[in-house]
C-alpha cells in the first residue's frame, strides 16, 4: 500500500518518514522547504509492505513557481496512494494552511489520518485534541523525534489501506541505474522522460533536486530503479549544511547503484567535475557510461574529440553517449545501453575462454622479467561478479608490474566488452596458493 505524507512546511513530514521506516532515507533539517520531489521510502508493518510518499512542505499561497511545483508532486502522491497522512504541528496549533490542507484532501477521496506531530511527551497528549477541528476524525499523537505513538499511526494506515497488495519486484530482482552529474545538466528532465511524464521537480535554477529520488519503471521486460540524484559539486564549493547532506545522499546512490548514467552538458563538453564525478562512480563499483545531454544545442561540438578524451583520462573507458531529454533523442537508447551494462557487471565468463585470452595477452605482450627471472601467467579463472572479479595465478607476485596489470586490466575489458564496467584482478602466487591449500 502507498501513503502519502503531505503538511505546511517544517512540521516534521520527512522526520516523520524516517521515523515510521526506521531509516535515514529523507533529509531533516530546521530550514522549512528542504523537501521538495516527492521521494518513495519502503517500510513495512505487522507483514504489509507500505511505501510512505513524503512529499514537499504545500504553501498554497506561494505563488512562486518551485512553490507551485511542490504542490504539483503533492497532488500526484494523492493521486497514487491508498490512504494520507496530514502531518500538523500540534506545539503551533492550528493555523489557516491546515485547513486549506485539509479542504484539499477531502476532495481527494481517500482515506486520510490527521498526525499531530512533536507531541514529545504524555502530558503533552492534550494538544492534539485541538485538530479535531479539521473534520477529519480522530487526530493520532505522535513524536518523529521521541517514536511516541507511531506504532499507533501505522495500525490506523494499515487498517485503512486496501486488504492485500499487488505482486512486487524485489530490488534484488531490479536494475539500479543511479542519475549523477553536475548541477544543472539535465538529470531530473532526462529521469522525467525516462518515466513518460514529470516525476521530478525540473527548473532553471541549479540545486532544485536535493534528495535521491526513486522512481520504478518497466523497460523490455526488465525492472529498473531510476534513481534522480542532486548535483555533484566539487567539496570546497560545498558551503552549507544541506548541500552537503544532499551531496552525501547522491554519493551513496551512486555507490547502490548497478549502472551510473553520468549526466554532461554538451554545450559546455566533458568537464573535468564531469570526469571526477565519474570516477566516483566507477570507484563505487558501479558500470558507468557518460551522456552528453542537450545535444540539439551543441552541433559544434566535436565527438571524436571528446570520446578520445574520456579514454585517455578514465581508466576504464567508459562509453560517451549523446542525449536529448528535451526532444527525447536517444533516450530509449540510453536505457537499452544500461541494462546492456548491468549484465555485463553481473556476467561470469567461462575459465576456458578466459585462459585463451590470457594466452593471447601474454603473446601480444611478453611478461616483464626482473633480475633474469620473467613473470610467469599460469592460469586464470572469474571469482565474483557485480562487479567482475578475477584470480590470476603467477610464479611470483613481486614480479607484476603496474603497467603490465594495467594492460592486462584493458586487454580484458576490450576482449569482454567491459568498457565503463569496473573489474578487479588479484595476482596470486603458485607459493601462497600452496599455503592456503594445507593451512585451511
Amino acid at each position: 500500500m502507498k501513503v502519502a505524507v503531505v503538511g505546511y512546511p517544517n512540521v516534521g513530514k520527512s522526520s516523520l518518514v524516517n521515523r515510521l521506516s526506521s531509516s535515514r532515507e529523507a533529509i531533516v533539517h530546521e530550514r522549512a522547504g528542504v523537501t521538495r520531489d516527492r521521494k518513495e521510502v519502503l517500510t513495512d508493518w505487522n507483514g504489509r509492505e507500505v511505501v510512505l510518499l513524503d512529499t514537499g512542505g504545500v504553501d498554497l499561497e506561494d505563488s512562486g513557481e518551485l512553490g507551485r511545483e511542490v504542490r504539483k508532486q503533492a497532488r500526484l502522491a494523492l493521486a497514487e496512494a491508498d490512504v494520507a497522512v496530514l502531518v500538523v504541528d500540534a506545539k503551533s496549533g492550528l493555523r489557516p494552511g491546515d485547513h486549506e490542507l485539509a479542504d484539499l484532501l477531502r476532495r481527494a477521496a481517500l482515506p486520510v489520518v490527521v498526525a499531530a506531530n512533536k507531541i514529545d511527551s504524555p502530558r503533552e497528549l492534550p494538544l492534539a485534541a485541538e485538530f479535531y477541528g479539521l473534520g477529519l476524525g480522530e487526530p493520532v499523537a505522535v513524536s518523529a523525534v521521541q517514536g511516541l505513538g507511531t506504532g499507533d499511526l501505522l495500525d490506523r494506515l494499515v487498517a485503512l489501506g486496501p486488504a492485500t497488495d499487488g505482486a512486487a519486484v524485489s530490488d534484488e530482482q531490479s536494475v539500479r541505474l543511479a542519475v549523477i552529474g553536475r548541477p544543472n545538466v539535465g538529470k531530473s528532465s532526462l529521469v522525467n522522460r525516462f518515466a513518460g511524464h514529470e516525476r521530478v521537480i525540473v527548473s532553471d535554477r541549479p540545486g532544485t533536486t536535493r534528495d535521491a529520488i526513486d522512481l520504478r519503471l518497466s523497460f523490455a521486460g526488465r525492472e529498473l530503479v531510476l534513481v534522480d540524484t542532486a548535483g555533484l559539486r566539487p567539496s570546497r564549493k560545498v558551503s552549507e549544511s544541506v548541500e552537503y547532506y544532499t551531496t552525501v545522499r547522491a554519493r551513496r546512490a551512486a555507490a547502490r547503484a548497478d549502472v551510473a548514467l553520468v549526466v554532461c552538458d554538451a554545450t559546455a563538453g566533458v568537464t573535468t567535475q564531469d570526469l571526477r564525478v565519474a570516477e566516483l562512480a566507477m570507484r563505487s563499483g558501479a558500470a558507468t557510461a557518460l551522456v552528453l545531454n542537450k545535444w540539439d544545442l551543441a552541433p559544434e561540438l566535436d565527438l571524436a574529440d571528446e570520446r578520445a578524451r574520456v579514454t585517455r583520462k578514465l581508466r576504464l573507458r567508459p562509453r560517451l553517449l549523446t542525449a536529448s531529454a528535451k526532444t527525447g533523442r536517444n533516450v530509449t537508447r540510453l536505457l537499452m545501453e544500461a541494462l546492456a551494462l548491468a549484465d555485463r557487471r553481473a556476467e561470469r565468463v567461462p575459465t576456458p575462454r578466459l585462459n585463451r585470452a590470457l594466452a593471447e595477452a601474454v603473446a601480444a605482450r611478453q611478461p616483464p622479467g626482473r633480475q633474469g627471472q620473467r613473470l610467469k601467467l599460469l592460469y586464470i579463472t572469474q571469482t565474483a561478479v557485480r562487479p567482475p572479479r578475477f584470480s590470476i595465478q603467477v610464479n611470483s607476485r613481486a614480479r607484476v608490474t603496474r603497467d603490465y596489470a594495467y594492460y592486462l586490466e584493458n586487454y580484458l575489458r576490450a576482449r569482454f566488452r567491459l568498457e565503463g564496467v569496473p573489474l578487479v584482478i588479484d595476482f596470486v602466487s603458485r607459493r601462497e596458493r600452496r599455503a592456503t591449500m594445507v593451512y585451511s
